[in-house]
């Protein structure tokens, strides 16, 4: 019992430094507990560290609610959708630099407090990730230090949400978020404007870089060059650097993208390609064919989509590969008191599960069973459960009585969609058609190729 219960110990405090650095280099920036820090809110974030600056002085006794001024988002582009190789400029901490630069902070804050924070956090950022660098990869002063730079990242960028948050944060002003977000739109305009002129393709662009390729024959010598030749046009503070190459990138929309490394590795990025909501089969299938497509293998993608509609079809997919994932918002009394206007799939599964009873912010797993119904996934027996099975692999009582036609409808409007802009709109369809309802005239997908479907200029 002691061996086991060792072992626990020593796979939390594996999982806490894998994942839990940067939330304890949080809890002791401020007087904190650890527990809140991985998803705090931008008040918890600097609530504590901006009284402690200006406990000797009065703040602010009351939230401002704003005098209705919207807030102006930042800028995002999304150029072209599809390239085989490419390189990314990166813009390194820009919304605290463009604070910093213009001197832009909360009207209330009259001892200038949150600017001396964020200036602080960036210089020990900075002092922290240098030492990191020279220190051997996995030690644990490296992970420290590491640590440590990135909880300062985080708040570092928080500085901005803050200022946003409208009737949240004690010093919360519009206006000067506004303002920041004006630079920001500014500089990457020039930034992308620099590139364009310098012969590269731009592919997507926000306030932390830009992704784009270079004509045939470019070196990396000629990117880092180009990217170099930008750098120095930008004001003092801002620093835009030559951030690695790509062999292979989608963009599906702005901040959500697909992007293989020359390693071989697949990134994902955005609610498109990773959510917590998303039926793991759909997942699953787009991940296989993202693969697929960013080596050019579009026969490839078609076998993968054909191979999970046909499990599908087959009941070859246990229930828990298409349960999604759900918060319950509301209690019992209140979904019922709207029952009769609108009727919501998990709650209706929640109520015919037996107990009919769950607390708000509960998450279940739910699926469509075949007529429509829904119906909570069923419990995982740990004493049934095969040596490697997960919980959510396996279940002893699973029915796999989930409604297959629907489950296709989604795998194709869904997961198949987010891949609409890799090809020309013939091929796409022969792609995703019904694999037991194959059109007359189907083009051979052997010869077809992703395209680049350039959005923008």
């Amino acid at each position: 019992m002691r061996r086991y219960a060792e072992d626990d110990v020593h796979e939390a405090a594996g999982v806490a430094r894998l994942l839990g650095g940067a939330a304890f280099a949080l809890a002791r920036m401020a007087p904190e507990g650890t527990r809140g820090w991985p998803t705090p809110a931008y008040d918890q974030r600097y609530r504590p560290m901006l009284v402690r600056l200006i406990c000797a002085q009065a703040p602010p006794s009351r939230r401002t609610r704003g005098d209705g001024t919207s807030h102006s988002g930042a800028a995002l582009h999304l150029f072209a959708t599809r390239w085989r190789t490419g390189s990314k400029a990166d813009v390194a901490e820009s919304v605290s630099i463009l604070m910093r630069e213009h001197r832009i902070g909360p009207s209330r804050d009259r001892l200038g407090a949150l600017l001396a924070l964020v200036e602080q956090l960036v210089e020990q950022r900075l002092e922290a990730k240098g030492r990191a660098k020279g220190l051997p990869p996995g030690s644990p002063e490296r992970f420290t230090e590491e640590a440590m730079s990135a909880a300062m990242k985080i708040v570092v960028n928080s500085a901005y949400g803050y200022l946003g948050a409208v009737g949240l944060t004690r010093f919360s002003d519009v206006h000067a978020a506004n303002e920041v977000t004006r630079h920001g739109r500014e500089l990457l305009g020039l930034i992308c404007g620099q590139l364009a002129a310098r012969g590269v393709t731009l592919l997507q662009a926000d306030t932390d870089g830009v992704y784009f390729t270079v004509p045939e024959g470019w070196t990396e010598a000629d990117e880092r060059r180009a990217v170099a030749e930008v750098a120095s046009l930008l004001p003092a503070l801002v620093r835009l650097e030559f951030d690695g190459r790509f062999d292979a990138m989608l963009s599906h929309e702005p901040k959500n993208y697909a992007l293989k490394k020359y390693s071989g590795e697949v990134v994902l990025r955005g609610v498109a390609f990773r959510s917590s909501r998303a039926e793991p089969f759909g997942e699953d299938m787009l991940r296989r064919a993202l693969a697929r497509l960013l080596v050019g293998d579009v026969a490839g993608v078609r076998e993968e989509y054909v191979r999970t509609v046909l499990s599908l079809r087959r009941r070859e997919l246990p229930s828990s590969a298409v349960a999604a994932l759900v918060r319950l918002t509301r209690s019992r009394e209140q979904y019922l008191a709207i029952r009769d206007r609108r009727r919501e799939l998990p709650y209706e599964a929640a109520l015919a599960s037996g107990s009919g009873h769950w607390r708000p912010g509960e998450r279940v797993r739910v699926y469509r069973q075949a007529g429509g119904r829904g119906a909570l996934l069923p419990p995982p027996g740990d004493d049934d459960r095969p040596d490697g099975a997960s919980t959510s692999e396996y279940s002893p009582a699973d029915p796999r009585d989930y409604d297959i036609e629907h489950y296709v409808r989604v795998l194709r409007v869904n997961f198949a969609s987010r891949l609409v802009r890799a090809f020309a709109p013939e091929d796409f369809n022969a792609v995703f058609e019904d694999p037991e309802q194959p059109s007359l005239f189907a083009p051979d997908l052997r010869q077809a190729r992703p395209i680049l479907h350039v959005l923008s200029e």
